[in-house]
């Protein structure tokens, strides 16, 4: 993602943040359709599975609940994982400082190049590619943070002041999380431990994607962000506690995501779904947002090194299970995924069989 040259977009979008505290309602160019809005109000999802990751390597059933939420839903929440209430606390705190901070000083941080060009990293909006495109209720900053020789530290915040060793932290740890699933993936599949562990290798590059969804005067009418799947290996998601907004939907049904404390959320991305030949789905996800509450969340995105090629394992394709899914490099997919969601559409369809 970060090599890939910076984009056109029909019209730079104003910061949400700002635009929110002077409207009644939305503009025109957040508005979904009507015919969209009654399934905002998503259903209960009452038995998605909590797994205990200090627990799956001497439980048979934990790792049975994990296999059944990959397989059901895509994602989990995970417990256990090692991290502390009170440094997720000051995860969330500082994520919040930085977005409270003035927007001249956030625009110091700026996705936008020669006024017309919007790169993945930075502070601001995603791109726009059509007049006609509905944009999402959100702000955000995008940063690489691992490998390190790979940070721009020109975009990383020097407000607060621990921003930065903070997320330096937060991301060292979430590696060990990251890991442990991956490892725990393969063996679901009846791989080699450290199979798609070894895939993130040095050229492999996390992405930490800083949400803010600022309250709205008619969360009926909006999205936070629209529907899409991730085009990571995993991704992993710290949540606000105090207000709800992420939805998945399974079998056409948009549910809500429970919040349960410093739990993380972690789900499959479109990589893991052609790895395992569609076994694990990468889930459709999207984000709603509140009338009074802002909401905030921090996403790691764990993906292969750009020329590494997608393509179902060999062990997992066989004249029962045969391939459904065509071969692409890293970057090629990247790229496609930010193009189809500006436009509504899932990268994951165009490489399907």
């Amino acid at each position: 993602m970060a090599d890939a040259e910076p984009w056109k977009t029909v019209k730079i979008p104003p910061i949400v943040q700002e635009l929110a505290t002077g409207v009644q309602e939305p503009p025109s160019l957040y508005v979904i359709p009507e015919k969209n809005r009654a399934a905002l109000a998503g259903s209960e999802m009452l038995d998605l599975p909590i797994i205990d990751l200090s627990r799956l390597s001497n439980s048979t059933a934990e790792v049975s609940k994990l296999r059944s939420a990959l397989e059901n839903w895509g994602l989990f929440l995970a417990v256990g994982h090692g991290l502390e209430p009170d440094f997720l606390g000051e995860v969330m705190k500082v994520t919040r400082e930085f977005f409270k901070l003035p927007l001249e000083e956030k625009q110091k941080y700026s996705n936008l190049v020669n006024g017309n060009e919007v790169r993945i990293e930075g502070y601001g909006n995603d791109m726009v590619v059509s007049e006609k495109q509905i944009l999402d209720w959100c702000d955000r900053l995008y940063v690489i943070v691992e490998p390190e020789s790979r940070r721009i530290y020109s975009l990383w915040p020097t407000q607060p002041p621990s921003f930065r060793d903070i997320l330096s932290e937060y991301t060292a740890r979430c590696r060990n999380v990251a890991n442990l699933v991956l490892e725990n993936l393969a063996k679901l599949l009846n791989l080699r431990d450290d199979y798609f562990v070894d895939m993130l290798d040095e050229n492999a590059v996390t992405y930490a994607r800083l949400n803010y969804y600022p309250h709205c005067p008619k969360p009926d009418h909006v999205l936070g962000m629209k529907p899409h799947t991730d085009a990571s290996v995993i991704t992993i998601v710290f949540i606000d506690n105090n207000v709800s907004g992420l939805q998945m939907q399974n079998n056409g049904v948009w549910y809500n995501v429970p919040i349960v404390p410093n739990a993380l959320l972690v789900n499959v991305g479109d990589v893991i779904e052609i790895l395992s030949n569609g076994i694990f789905k990468s889930p459709v996800h999207r984000v709603v947002t509140n009338a009074k509450k802002e909401r905030l969340s921090l996403v790691m995105f764990y993906t292969m090194g750009p020329e590494r090629e997608i393509e179902p394992v060999s062990e997992l394709v066989d004249e029962n299970r045969p391939r459904r899914y065509r071969k692409i490099k890293t970057k090629d997919y990247i790229a496609q995924l930010f193009e189809t969601f500006a436009r509504g559409t899932l990268a994951i369809d165009t490489v399907k069989i």
